[in-house]
């Protein structure tokens, strides 16, 4: 017999046709195959929202060849990936070629490999319609959204504008954060510090005021110089005694192995990715790699998940490692056991190394950069997962100075145990890492006594780690939508990116403003999530798809309704940034605008004056070859590059940054390779001078 096995992707179906062998053709659909029709709303609201699904215009050619492939084939297995999206291309699949739809022609691979093929292939099942119909709702609540709301924000915003139930909540989050900064008002406060030693040790330590006549010093305590002075000068003369000291031995616990909203996180901490980077290199390493002497296999399990459960296999797998790298102390009392949160999707496991004994080391070599980087922090959070506690020696001293006490704590290692693969970063700051033995009644000498200035910080700006977090604590969206939805937002110019913060654009801030006045729902982070939890009931077959449709739609529709009438004639117009860039033509201010391919500058003289220009951002770089400046430029990936203003008369161009140093060889610019640990390069021609970043010439 010949079989058939349809996956998403050219890679995956590489690796399987691999481990499947004669008897079997494995070919990609390419994704989805089918979709609501781009021209019009495609779904039917008088009619139970019975959606009109249409073949992709850009599949025609695939679908020709799974036609002829499934004709000739005794059997098609359907093998997506393992999840809602991959569970209804399955089912359009199956649509589209006719299978038997009571068939167990389902198969799932919850990693690429050798065992994880012949599982997924041992157990067939039916396709999962519960399953299918939450991505349906889901697909088509978007639908509803996006095609009934986006022609309103078109007449009354500008066109080409879109919104979204994910989108435009992950968008209010971000301008509410701005208002909170742009409404802090910063308070001063005072902290003591002191520099003291316990003789006859001369080793230095610090200790924090934390007690004034038995009342706690908090952050407002001291509010300002005045009041510091008063208690420095109180404690200047005094008589620093020991009044307590604490040892004990405290215990770290390694962090879970990575679900997709960690994942996204550690990788934006750590790595400096952003979430598309992440899960794309996360889905090459899932659907498989040649590596030597293995051939082509899948390195990671599925990426899309929010469960930590883990196979006992894997943990074995594990454990075996960490006994045989580090020796049998390193591993647990028990076996871990880490905690799923409430409604999270149990069908996978948490994100793991397919073959924990596949080092990243050993793997470097058929590894792309990214992929390597991703690859090592996977396995070693798994890996460190698997391990015993890291164990601290903690001592704190209380030390009594004229009815006030300091505090000085210190810490030291006394067992590694996890951290020895993988660190979390739980170092406390203002900790002394070794402290002197001290006694209790033990005379201190105080060193130096410093009042310090400080102020209350306004909330920082979302990031996309502490968006995704922000996003998952909230129940908004699910594993698939978190790197979507910030492509979105930021692709529609309604955030901007400052380094690593997210920031509302003037044109984010206008779209929230209008929806938080006419839509609240949509714009609701508790209804948002309500609606999640119902799409979850969908999938375990609690709920109806088209119940969900109804009860959701009836308000929106309403909704729309009310907030055209309330609309009826005006139209809300966007507010230019202004600019300190002086209109070359007209001698006024140039204004930042908006316009259909991003942001540019317009003349504020308009429509007087029609002068635009390109936005473009200095560098304090010179070129090398031509000597005009160098300016920081975007790939159409969006990566940052740097390139001479004098394009295309002159052709420098170089992913390193410019740095404000100048060569001490030629007097050039000299530019940055890599991070703070990276190396300084002369780029002039025939010149060739380099050093480390952190050392000297």
């Amino acid at each position: 017999m010949s079989k058939l096995v349809i996956v998403e992707s050219p890679a995956k179906a590489k690796t399987i046709q691999k481990y499947l062998g004669k008897g079997y053709e494995v070919i990609a659909s390419m994704g989805h195959v089918r979709d609501l029709p781009k021209s019009k709303l495609g779904v039917d609201v008088e009619n139970g929202f019975t959606p009109q699904y249409t073949n992709m215009k850009d599949k025609g050619d695939v679908i020709r060849k799974l036609k002829t492939e499934a004709k000739k084939s005794d059997f098609v297995y359907l093998a997506t990936d393992p999840d809602r999206e991959g569970e209804a291309i399955s089912w359009h699949l199956a649509q589209l070629l006719k299978l038997d739809m009571n068939g167990n022609n389902r198969v799932e691979f919850n990693e690429i490999t050798k065992n994880g093929i012949k599982n997924g292939m041992s157990h067939p099942h039916k396709i999962d319609l519960d399953l299918v119909n939450a991505q349906q709702a889901r697909r088509i609540l978007d639908r509803l959204v996006g095609y009934k709301l986006s022609p309103f924000l078109w007449k009354k915003v500008r066109q080409g504008l879109s919104a979204g139930r994910v989108q435009s909540v992950a968008v209010r989050l971000i301008v509410d954060r701005e208002n909170e900064i742009r409404a802090f008002v910063p308070q001063e406060y005072w902290s003591i510090d002191a520099k003291c030693s316990a003789p006859p040790s001369s080793a230095i330590f610090a200790a924090k005021l934390i007690k004034v006549d038995g009342k706690r010093v908090d952050k407002m305590e001291i509010p300002n110089k005045e009041a510091a002075d008063v208690l420095l000068e109180r404690l200047k003369n005094a008589n620093y005694t020991v009044q307590n000291t604490k040892k004990r031995v405290s215990k770290w616990h390694p962090a879970p192995p990575f679900i997709t909203s960690t994942l996204q996180q550690d990788a934006s901490y750590r790595l400096g990715f952003q979430s598309k980077r992440t899960m794309k290199v996360a889905q090459e390493l899932y659907e498989g790699i040649e590596i030597n002497g293995m051939g082509a296999v899948g390195l990671i399990t599925y990426m899309r998940t929010d469960s930590l459960r883990i196979s006992d296999e894997a943990q074995a797998a594990a454990a075996q490692y960490i006994e045989n790298t580090f020796g049998a102390n390193y591993l647990p009392l028990q076996k871990r056991v880490y905690k799923t949160k409430k409604n999270a999707q149990d069908a996978h496991e948490a994100i793991r190394p397919s073959l924990p004994e596949l080092t990243p080391q050993q793997a470097k070599k058929n590894l792309t950069p990214d992929q390597y980087k991703l690859y090592k922090l996977i396995w070693e959070r798994f890996i460190a997962s698997q391990m015993a506690d890291a164990e601290m020696n903690t001592v704190s001293v209380d030390i009594e100075a004229d009815h006030c006490f300091f505090k000085a704590t210190g810490s030291s290692v006394k067992f590694d145990g996890f951290t020895a693969v993988y660190d979390n970063d739980k170092n406390e700051k203002g900790e002394n890492k070794n402290l002197p033995e001290m006694e209790v009644r033990q005379k201190i000498k105080l060193q130096s006594l410093a009042g310090n200035q400080h102020f209350t910080q306004a909330p920082p700006r979302y990031t996309e780690a502490t968006l995704i977090k922000a996003l998952e604590e909230n129940g908004i969206g699910r594993p698939s939508t978190y790197a979507p939805t910030i492509t979105t937002i930021t692709s529609h110019q309604y955030v901007e990116r400052e380094g690593k913060q997210l920031k509302p654009t003037v044109l984010g801030e206008v779209m929230t403003d209008l929806m938080k006045e006419h839509f609240q729902n949509i714009l609701d982070v508790k209804f948002t999530a309500q609606m999640e939890n119902n799409l979850d009931e969908v999938e375990q077959g609690k709920k109806g798809w088209m119940e969900t449709l109804e009860e959701f739609y009836g308000d929106f529709s309403r909704t729309l309704e009310t907030a055209e009438e309330k609309m009826e004639g005006k139209r809300v117009k966007i507010p230019d940034e202004e600019t300190d860039i002086v209109c070359e033509k007209c001698g006024k201010n140039m204004v930042i605008k908006i316009g259909k391919y991003g942001q540019f500058l317009g003349c504020s003289g308009f429509p007087e004056c029609t002068n635009t220009k390109r936005i473009v951002q200095e560098t304090s770089g010179i070129c090398p070859k031509c000597g005009k400046k160098v300016m920081v430029k975007k790939s159409k990936r969006g990566r940052t590059f740097y390139g001479c203003e004098g394009y295309p008369d002159c052709d420098f161009v170089t992913w390193n940054a410019p740095t404000e140093e100048k060569c001490p060889q030629c007097g050039a610019t000299l530019f940055q390779k890599g991070k703070k640990s990276g190396t300084l390069l002369c780029k002039k021609e025939g010149c060739g001078y380099s050093r480390p970043c952190n050392g000297g010439a």
